[in-house]
């Protein structure tokens, strides 16, 4: 019997209603990430402010009671009455969707946010939002609400009128809110991704102060407190990246320019990796799927360098022909652009698609390359670059054959597979999934647990090469890294096409002891040196396998961390047997399939990089040659106190 449809079955979502109902919508999740952008939307406004030239410092605080505030010394939001709405310019921003002053050029040249919507979405999101504007010379203090409850809940609603308070020689806005619990899985903000996407933002926006205050962290009495200004930009920005690695130059080449279309700022700095390491941004939005603006700058440094080279004597016609990949090998560059009207694309949005960008980028980057290397101060560089280009071309060229294995139509098939690749008969890539295990032993479990129909199983019978000690022509002479290239089938580096990949979950699923953890590292390293969009696009997973089995007749808990052991423990209660899983390969096919391959129960982590930069720095810390800052994180973070709770059997 079909339901009558009329007119009244039309919902109108009054207001800041529709961001309650589909939050997702507007910040991508509910969990954590979606928090933090609540955050990141009112940083951005002030932000904007200040790096359009208004004000120099902006004060994050994370408060006892679970709220944020973020005050700036801006020019405070208008606080006059908006001629259509009739209401104050701070009720309107707070309360209107699509409205702000970023719209039109007159009083933002460039910004960053939701384009008019953070605000008020902000406020939407929230228990409770309160703002006080100083202007003019005045004091203004407004507060928001989200009242009702269940689905009548009112987003946002204005507590009262914009007030004026009293007088005051202070400029900016200030404002608070407390994430709604009601809308977000936890309201709790984490300091270290506070304080990293902060110090990303000082790096970026030369000069401006940032500091951050933690109320719920005291030291001594007074709360944790870290500042981040950085009046070397950029330079500073590759500095910090480049600080556990060995910098073949100690002053990274930098320079900015400006046209009518865009603002450029870019550093960039040689070490002896043998990867290239770039980092975009556009208006202080992280680019991590690069763009235009990447293309265009690629461009300017390959015919600048080699223009120069050939200039100085660096580079003679008899010479091995360089190419772009050659001279950005070992090179950490930093581009930061500023723009409007910008056009993001790729599945994740993190991609400029701007076509008129990339010759613009392209021919300022080539006249400022062409300017910094002009002076006599900077030719020992340059002589450096064209060397490190030629030893690359001579590699480039012995690894040339080694990629071709890869490239090989039906690589799946190859030798190098036979005995290690148990391939599925489903012939959907986007339903197919690939486990890489350690081990014959495993590999023989895995086998036998999966289903086949869409399953695959990888065996690698020894560890693979650490990526990031090693050029590429070492690492594809490794057999184990030459097996998982040839199964994924996407090729690798420049020769990437993630259009090709076989399988749409990759799933590391390796032992749950240190060996485990180092071949996850090992791995992880690899997929983030040279199929990085494996990871940006969500293919990349790590399996879970349980550490114990506690047991007492008919029942069976699998227990996935020592946290949960001990109510695990009670629920099966007296009597009861335990067991230490120390590999996958102790496991029967039916408690494999049960606890880390059937989809119904199984648990997944996914890889992901919403930080590449510091993802950068975490891999260069953990996996690269420098032993000293690997000691200091490894002491900063791990419990050495830890007591082993596993006991056997108990009663």
């Amino acid at each position: 019997m079909s339901k009558e449809y009329d007119s009244k079955d039309i919902v109108i979502l009054e207001g800041l209603d529709a961001v309650r109902m589909r939050p997702g919508m507007y910040i991508g999740t509910t969990g954590t990430k979606g928090l933090h952008h609540l955050l990141w939307e009112i940083v951005d406004n002030s932000v904007d402010e200040i790096a359009n030239g208004y004000g120099d410092t902006i004060i994050v605080t994370l408060e006892e009671d679970g709220s944020a505030q973020v005050e700036d010394n801006g020019r405070g939001i208008p606080v006059d009455i908006h001629p259509q709405k009739k209401v104050s310019g701070v009720e309107v921003v707070f309360t209107q969707l699509h409205a702000g002053g970023k719209f039109e050029s007159d009083n933002y040249n460039f910004s960053g946010g939701l384009h008019g919507v953070g605000a008020s979405v902000a406020n939407a999101l929230s228990r409770w939002l309160t703002v006080t504007v100083y202007r003019d010379g005045y004091e203004y203090e407004m507060q928001f609400e989200s009242r009702g409850t269940g689905k009548n809940i009112k987003s946002g609603v204005p507590v009262a009128p914009l007030k004026k308070v009293g007088k005051t020689k202070l400029q900016g806005s200030v404002v608070r809110f407390l994430p709604d619990d009601r809308v977000f899985e936890d309201i709790v903000f984490d300091f270290e991704t506070v304080s990293k996407r902060l110090r990303e933002i000082a790096f970026l926006n030369k000069g401006i102060r940032i500091k951050l205050i933690d109320e719920r962290k005291l030291t001594n009495g007074e709360p944790l407190t870290v500042e981040f200004k950085y009046d070397g930009g950029l330079a500073d920005f590759v500095k910090y990246l480049n600080e556990n690695k060995t910098v073949e130059h100690a002053k990274p080449i930098y320079f900015e320019a400006k046209s009518d279309l865009c603002q450029i700022e870019c550093a960039m700095q040689y070490t002896n990796s043998y990867t290239e390491n770039t980092f975009s941004y556009v208006n202080n939005i992280p680019t991590s799927e690069g763009g235009t603006h990447e293309l265009g700058l690629k461009s300017a440094l390959t015919k600048a360098f080699t223009d120069l080279g050939k200039k100085a004597g660096f580079i003679k016609d008899k010479d091995l022909a360089l190419t772009g990949e050659d001279f950005r090998e070992g090179l950490t560059i930093v581009l930061a652009i500023k723009m409007r009207n910008v056009q993001f694309e790729g599945q994740t949005k993190t991609k400029l698609g701007n076509t008129e960008i990339k010759p613009e980028v392209e021919s300022l980057s080539y006249q400022k390359l062409m300017e910094y290397f002009d002076k006599g101060a900077n030719k020992q560089v340059l002589e450096l670059a064209v060397g490190k280009a030629k030893q690359a071309a001579k590699v480039r060229e012995a690894a040339r054959k080694a990629k071709e294995i890869t490239r090989a139509k039906h690589s799946i098939e190859n030798s190098n597979l036979i005995g290690k690749l148990s391939s599925c008969s489903g012939k959907k890539a986007e339903q197919n999934e690939l486990f890489i295990v350690e081990g014959d032993s495993a590999g023989g479990s895995a086998k036998q647990a999966r289903d086949r129909s869409f399953q695959a199983i990888l065996a690698l019978r020894g560890k693979p090469l650490n990526a990031e000690k090693k050029r590429l022509a070492q690492i594809l002479a490794n057999e184990e890294i030459r097996t998982i290239i040839s199964a994924l089938g996407t090729g690798i580096g420049e020769d990437f096409n993630l259009s090709n990949l076989k399988y749409h979950k990759v799933i590391i699923l390796s032992d749950a002891d240190q060996d485990g953890a180092h071949i996850r590292a090992i791995l992880i390293t690899f997929f983030f040196r040279y199929m990085r969009e494996l990871i940006l696009n969500g293919h990349l997973y790590i399996g879970l396998p349980p550490l114990y089995k506690v047991s007492k007749r008919d029942t069976v808990e699998y227990v996935y961390s020592d946290a949960e052991l001990p109510e695990a423990i009670e629920r099966v209660g007296k009597g009861y047997a335990i067991q230490r899983y120390k590999g996958l390969g102790e496991m029967n096919p039916e408690q494999l399939w049960d606890t880390a391959m059937d989809p119904a129960k199984r648990s997944l982590l996914r890889v992901t990089l919403d930080d590449v930069a510091n993802a950068e720095l975490m891999i260069t810390t953990l996996m690269g040659d420098n032993i000293e800052a690997r000691k200091a994180y490894i002491a900063e973070h791990a419990n050495f106190n830890r007591e082993e709770t596993f006991a056997g059997k108990q009663d």
